[in-house]
């Protein structure tokens, strides 16, 4: 079992501080007396335990454990973060389909043929405005005039509760880049606003200005990289929300900004994190340990039980003719075939470059490449990169809920962000040194040899976006990637069952944002459909 705090207070804050609902989806606290109760507080580690309850929200979904939600009409099932968040950046694009079409939202998600009624898109943007719910209560808790009237005149208590304002404010600057990439636009609220306040809604460009400016004053005052206890906020995760808003400015606002993503990808590599010298120790059971990872959205098998992306992906992994439960950590049927490759990812592959690449853990067997039938658990390969087995051998103490956290940022990724400024003419970034950080993760990938090796010749778009698809794959990034190359909607390139075609089909292109969940729309009058919806 993992030993670490933050987790067991994140339990502890939730089952006694984020006592919230959608109130019919609006997604505000239920009761803020819940939150506020003046006996909490008073108690010794309080203000971090309310604090972890706020990471908490990243991954659990209630406090009855594993089938629980907080959120009034969301299941757990369709509103836990990460897995939301994996459904609805990996499952539309070329990397996976998920065989259960019946389980509520799968089927439109991986076939592009979704609506503003699908419940997935209601469970993640109201988890991401429950997120944003709880630090702007967090945040009115904490005032200056809160805590003298409370007594807390401790300076050193003070000063940590002005660090953990600030992580807050970071947390609440995720949830509103994920849902400006999702959906585009978002309902906005701040601590500065009233309970139950329906909140204007912000566009993409109203939503990266605000951001841009609060990561900015923010990342001064945060800890150095690596210096913060493991789960939290530090200077490398508020630039990493940041670098990723420039990569992806041009989708976004039609600006470039690839010079100024190139200059925090500069300033993440310098804050002292390594490539972990094995690439599978960054999702398995004590990936906790791995020095690549700059953040994480924890799991505990037995501490903190979900059914997050982590133990959906590993249970998902076992196939349903290799039971090969016990080699990833869980149990022998899993989920019995839930996950498959789709044969253009596969193919990612194809080449004696790929022979001894660790990243390569496609297992084909008897297996057709071709998925004609997503109802057959027999067609297509599967992939086995996520286990609940640690780095020493051990596998997690629970078999069904993992130990393995989810690597929602990490080092290899900016490598691979540096590299495509690089390409994309960045000032701050050079192609001599965009190929040495690519030759280092193929090196890592074939244990020290260069055999894999690149020239600067070979460094394209495309093939950086193949690499990406290889390195980063099942890492909530191929939406978004596929998006910024101009291969999502466009026919240029097409996958398995897109846009509902055995072979593949262009897609419209208001696809390339989610619409807003029906339910949010009628809670708020603020809010307009995305068009198209």
């Amino acid at each position: 079992m993992k030993k670490n705090n933050l987790k067991l207070l994140a339990l502890l804050g939730l089952t006694l501080v984020l006592n919230s609902c959608t109130n019919d989806l609006s997604v505000l606290p239920k009761d803020d007396d819940i939150f506020t109760s003046e006996n909490f507080f008073a108690q010794p580690g309080a203000y971090k335990q309310a604090l972890a309850g706020v990471y908490g929200n990243l991954s659990l979904t209630g406090t009855g454990g594993s089938g629980s939600s907080f959120l009034e009409g969301v299941d757990a099932g369709t509103s836990q973060y990460s897995r939301c968040l994996w459904y609805l950046q990996d499952l539309p694009t070329d990397q996976a389909v998920w065989s259960y079409e019946n389980d509520a939202g799968i089927r439109e998600i991986q076939r592009n043929i979704w609506t503003a009624s699908n419940p997935l898109l209601l469970g993640f943007f109201s988890r991401s405005m429950v997120e944003v719910s709880l630090v702007n209560e967090y945040l009115k808790q904490t005032t200056p005039e809160k805590l003298s009237s409370r007594g807390v005149t401790d300076a050193a208590l003070l000063g940590e509760i002005q660090l953990y304002r600030k992580e807050a404010r970071v947390l609440r600057a995720l949830a509103y880049y994920q849902l400006m990439d999702l959906f585009g636009k978002a309902p906005f609220v701040t601590e500065n606003d009233p309970v139950n306040f329906a909140g204007p809604q912000y566009d993409r460009q109203q939503l990266f200005t605000f951001l841009e400016s609060e990561l900015k004053a923010l990342i001064p005052d945060l800890k150095a990289p690596r210096t913060n206890e493991y789960g939290r906020v530090d200077q490398a995760v508020a630039k990493m929300i940041l670098a990723k808003m420039y990569l992806n400015a041009k989708v976004y606002i039609g600006a470039n900004k690839y010079s100024e993503c190139a200059t925090l990808c500069n300033e993440i590599i310098a804050g002292g994190y390594t490539l972990n010298a094995k690439y599978l120790n960054n999702f398995n059971a004590d990936n906790n340990l791995s020095p690549e990872l700059i953040f994480t959205l924890q799991s505990d098998g037995l501490v903190t039980q979900s059914f997050g992306a982590t133990t959906v992906i590993i249970n998902g992994e076992v196939g349903n003719i290799e039971k090969n439960g016990v080699s990833l950590g869980v149990t022998t049927n899993g989920f019995s075939g839930a996950i498959r490759i789709r044969k253009q990812f596969a193919q990612k592959f194809d080449g004696p470059e790929f022979s001894t690449d660790k990243r390569n853990t496609i297992i084909s067997g008897t297996r057709t490449i071709e998925i004609n039938d997503i109802a057959d658990r027999k067609q297509g390969y599967i992939l086995a990169k996520y286990t609940n087995i640690s780095s020493m051998g051990v596998p997690g103490p629970n078999s069904r809920f993992v130990d393995t956290d989810f690597p929602l940022f990490r080092l290899a990724d900016v490598y691979l962000m540096y590299a495509e400024c690089a390409v994309r003419g960045a000032s701050g970034a050079t192609l001599p040194q965009a190929v040495t950080y690519v030759n280092a993760l193929r090196e890592r990938a074939n244990s020290g040899s260069t055999s894999a090796n690149i020239a600067a010749v070979n460094l394209t778009l495309d093939f950086i976006l193949d690499e990406r698809a290889r390195e980063l794959h099942w890492e909530c990034n191929r939406r978004q990637d596929l998006i910024r190359f101009d291969k999502y909607v466009e026919d240029t390139y097409n996958w398995a069952w897109k846009g509902n075609a055995l072979n593949g089909t262009a897609l419209s292109n208001n696809l390339k944002l989610y619409p807003l969940p029906s339910a949010s729309i009628s809670a708020n009058p603020n809010l307009t459909q995305n068009p198209g919806y």
